[in-house]
């Protein structure tokens, strides 16, 4: 059967790779990428899917309905996966105006143009953030579907806020919606500001590698290519109005996973430099993602440790593409970010 799917943001990390699983998986799909290309979407990084007939890229923003509109026209899209979003804890807390613009006001245009279309299903794609934290002596407890939104930052907030209004689109105008919150995705295209491609960054350059706090912090990894293989399932056979919680079943310390970089590149720990923690930082991230399971079929594949290693040799093998990237305007934020935070 064939179908159109607009995958928006799909020059950033999770949208790029899920763009990639899509084309390789369903030939006869037409899959047109709508991104902005801000600073953490980068063109380069959909080199070699440009001139695949079944492609088309369309650079422009999804709060501008106009554009959003016109795509629509002219593609008659059948799915809408949205992945488009200022997803960065850090930057939300410096500015957050930007954050409600385009991950709710955006979500909202989206959801206009699939109710004018008549689109056969939306697909938010959320996070486990929308949840809080849990207490770091309470390893039995995990996030699930009915667990209360309870959010941290100006980012998640306008995550959770997002989702809301999904959810409203779906009672309200019987818009065929789902929305899946995912835990924290690792692998590659991952933007270096990010904490693993940012360690492996630092540690290939001998740079110091910023923790916060102590690193005590604790997040469930989910490797990305077993979330893309999660929405593919949702987007086929979810069932209309749910939330689905993908999780990776590999909750790490942050300050593991950077001894375990470490190890793995043959750099001394000595790098290792805390800083000032973050305002507001969540303590753990653990998702229970039974119900998926049940009704899909769908665990992750991926154990950190080989997934880690992928995700490193990924790296070593593509520094012409991370290396453009952590020049210009990232060097700026970066040393905001840590540079003064001793």
């Amino acid at each position: 059967m064939e179908r159109t799917i607009i995958v928006t943001g799909g020059a950033g990390f999770i949208g790029s790779n899920f763009v990639f699983h899509m084309l390789a998986k369903y030939p006869n799909y037409r899959i047109v990428c709508l991104d902005k290309l801000t600073y953490a979407g980068n063109l380069s990084t959909l080199k070699s899917v440009l001139d695949k007939p079944n492609f088309r890229f369309v650079k422009a923003d999804i709060c501008d309905r106009k554009a959003v509109d016109k795509l629509f026209e002219e593609e008659k899209p059948d799915v809408v996966v949205n992945f488009a979003a200022e997803s960065h804890v850090d930057r939300s807390i410096e500015d957050p105006g930007i954050f409600l613009q385009t991950n709710i006001i955006g979500t909202a245009v989206l959801m206009d143009a699939c109710r004018k279309y008549d689109i056969q299903r939306y697909h938010q794609v959320s996070t486990d953030e929308v949840y809080g934290d849990l207490p770091l002596d309470r390893p039995d407890l995990f996030f699930t579907e009915t667990t209360p939104i309870q959010t941290s930052s100006p980012y998640s907030s306008s995550k959770a806020s997002a989702d809301l209004l999904v959810l409203a689109y779906h009672r309200t105008y019987g818009l065929p919606v789902t929305i899946s919150r995912c835990s924290n995705n690792y692998g590659p295209y991952h933007f270096p500001e990010k904490l693993i491609p940012l360690m492996i960054a630092n540690a290939l350059n001998d740079k110091p590698l910023p923790v916060y706090g102590k690193g005590e912090n604790v997040r469930d990894w989910l490797y990305v290519e077993d979330h893309c293989k999660a929405i593919d399932l949702i987007i086929h056979k979810g069932k209309v109005g749910e939330v689905y919680n993908v999780g990776g079943h590999n909750e790490m310390k942050n300050i593991d996973i950077v001894k375990l970089i470490c190890k793995e590149l043959g750099k001394s720990e000595g790098l290792i430099t805390y800083v000032a923690d973050r305002k507001g930082h969540d303590l753990r991230y653990a998702i229970d993602p039974t119900k998926i399971y049940n009704e899909l079929g769908w665990l992750p594949e991926t154990k950190f440790i080989e997934g880690i290693k992928k995700t490193i040799k990924w790296y070593l093998e593509n520094r012409e593409w991370w290396e453009t990237i952590i020049s210009g305007e990232y060097q700026n934020y970066y040393k905001k970010m840590y540079g003064d935070r001793k």
